[in-house]
């Protein structure tokens, strides 16, 4: 029995105090390019889909082999693996709603068992980066993703959660039944259900506790 469904954000949330973009940048050389589409869309003067543009450019050349290598440093909250294997043994699918590139979600699942994720893709030709943006992905997509992803295990989001910190999560919180702004931004607290602050991810369990209840 399948009971819900728990959406995990992952820049500034598993990812904490930072991005997976700003990690892989500095891997790939244009971390001066990311702070500013960073910065630009965390003030609003650069909607997600000029950000995704302008830090495609600097994947050019590199493999996708080569930026899963770079992903097994990212700084990452303690207690993921322990939190995604008490969502699974309590019937609630762990979710990946995040608006970081496709590489990255496919890593996180691979590397802790989240069930999918959505996000923006980048063009591969030959096996290379293009350097442009294949799909574009912004946050009413990932709002619409997680409804998707509800729809299709046949569960009711009022029986879902979401966790996240920022600009990115705000739709999405105001469509699950339990929003939790984790280490949140003021416009994360103030859509959430609650705030906390921590830096392992196993605090949110004690409130996703309340979406096992019958």
């Amino acid at each position: 029995m399948t009971r819900g469904a728990v959406f995990f954000d992952v820049d500034g949330t598993l990812v904490p105090r930072t991005s997976s973009g700003r990690h892989l940048a500095g891997f790939l050389g244009h971390a001066d390019i990311n702070e500013q589409v960073e910065a630009g869309y965390g003030d609003g003067s650069l909607t997600s889909a000029e950000c995704a543009v302008l830090d495609a450019r600097g994947w050019a050349g590199r493999t996708p082999g080569q930026v899963d290598g770079f992903l097994a440093t990212l700084p990452l909250l303690d207690g993921i693996a322990e939190t995604v294997r008490w969502c699974r043994a309590h019937d609630l699918v762990p979710v990946l709603a995040t608006l970081a590139w496709d590489a990255v979600g496919a890593h996180l699942c691979g590397r802790f068992d989240f069930d999918r994720a959505s996000g923006p893709s980048l063009e591969v030709i030959d096996g290379c980066y293009s350097g442009a943006v294949a799909t574009q992905f912004d946050e009413m997509d990932k709002r619409a993703f997680a409804l998707g992803v509800a729809a299709s295990l046949g569960v009711d989001p009022a029986r879902c959660a979401a966790v996240g910190d920022g600009r990115s999560d705000v739709p999405l919180f105001g469509a699950v039944g339990y929003a939790i702004a984790l280490n949140g931004t003021p416009a994360a607290r103030a859509a959430a259900h609650v705030s906390i602050e921590a830096t392992d991810l196993r605090a949110v369990i004690p409130y996703l506790a309340s979406l096992c209840s019958p």
